[in-house]
């Protein structure tokens, strides 16, 4: 006679198989309504934001006042954030070093391109190239983080933007490593500032109870904009984030590498340990290697029919609306430039998308409020370093 071996389970086996099954329909259905929440909340979003858009800007009430109430943060900011021999900037506060640039416009430019410093083919401007962290105080290259490029040519013709600036005879374009910005106007950049400046980094994208007025989107954006380090600062793409006049176009600026049109390079694997990699991963290439760095220059046109506004700088153009066109080469020549006389001119050098000429007007909120903050920020700045 064969015994039945099969035992019935234990109650508190059964209890963890309808557990299970239980925790697995729940996790199911939370799938299918974060799927559904997504689509709507895509589906909303393309509706809320879809062309055409002006192509004028559109000064909105009351941003004069609020510029203001940024310039005393920005201020503030740069008291905090000070060494005990100098003032720092507010933003881009540590420099992977200054250096010496050739920006070239392409000799076949096309005839629509030909604007601004880019009207003539083939013309190669002097110009010098500050490398940054994004951060408001200097800290560890390893720590995530925004990284800007400032662009600025010499010896440029045409009456400057800036009456204070007469005889300077420059044009900057001023850069970061994301193509987007994680406020869209003069209002929320007030209220997302301040709340920094206070310590309340949170609160920056949650102003308040209720929900209608969280900034989620921002806050993504602002988490994907602190990125981790590039090997090297000649290996990130930087973008200009806000609009400007191109001719009578609007568009945006962006410089990427441009390995081919250099010398082949592998750069030495660098410590990321040490707190000023990025330095020395440029010195080693430029200084040390003597090897060039090669990026390319490019602008994208606005196309007014699709949602390509110049008043929220959180909306990405969107490259299938309007790609990216090469106007320039850039090379950074092999150069010492980590030295303390030439560190401590970096340090005292200024970028502004003001400094320059109309043909490359800075437009749209953000750019009228960088036109009051940095003259104000780096008056500021200037005048208690002279007096230290």
């Amino acid at each position: 006679m064969m015994l039945n071996s099969y035992r019935k389970p234990s109650l508190l086996a059964r209890f963890w198989l309808w557990l299970g099954h239980w925790l697995g329909r729940l996790l199911l259905l939370l799938l299918v309504i974060g799927l559904v929440g997504w689509g709507a909340a895509s589906a909303w979003f393309a509706w809320q934001h879809r062309g055409p858009v002006s192509a004028v800007e559109q000064i909105p009430p009351g941003e004069a006042a609020m510029t203001q109430d940024v310039i005393q943060t920005a201020v503030r900011i740069v008291d905090q954030h000070r060494e005990s021999t100098r003032y720092l900037r507010d933003a881009h506060a540590k420099a992977h070093g200054c250096v010496k640039a050739q920006v070239q416009v392409l000799p076949d430019l096309a005839q629509a391109l030909r604007q601004g410093v880019f009207s003539e083919p083939g013309k190669i401007w002097q110009a010098t190239i500050r490398l940054s962290n994004g951060n408001a105080y200097p800290q560890f290259d390893s720590i995530r983080d925004a990284r800007g490029m400032a662009i600025k040519l010499h010896d440029v013709a045409g009456k400057p933007l800036l009456d204070d600036r007469q005889g300077l005879h420059e044009q900057d374009f001023v850069m970061f490593s994301h193509p987007n910005f994680f406020v869209s106007d003069v209002a929320e950049y007030r209220q997302n500032v301040a709340a920094q400046a206070d310590g309340k980094k949170v609160m920056a994208f949650f102003p308040g109870w209720d929900p209608r007025n969280w900034q989620i989107r921002h806050l993504l954006i602002a988490l994907a904009t602190l990125s981790p380090a590039p090997p090297s600062p000649t290996q990130s793409t930087y973008f200009s984030v806000s609009p400007y006049k191109f001719g009578d176009a609007n568009a945006k600026f962006r410089v990427a590498p441009d390995p081919d049109n250099c010398p082949a390079y592998t750069l030495p694997k660098q410590n990321r340990d040490l707190p000023n990699f990025l330095r020395s991963a440029l010195n080693q290439q430029l200084s040390t290697d003597r090897v060039p760095a090669c990026f390319v220059l490019q602008i994208q046109r606005q196309d007014a029919h699709k949602y390509m506004p110049i008043e929220d700088t959180s909306i990405e153009w969107r490259e299938q609306d309007s790609p990216f066109e090469t106007v320039a080469s850039i090379t950074l020549p092999p150069q010492d430039f980590d030295t303390p006389a030439l560190n401590l001119q970096c340090d005292n050098l200024s970028f502004n998308p003001w400094f320059g000429i109309e043909a490359h007007r800075p437009i749209g909120g953000i750019n009228r409020l960088r036109k009051a903050v940095y003259e104000a920020v780096s008056d500021y700045r200037h005048s208690r370093n002279a007096s230290q």
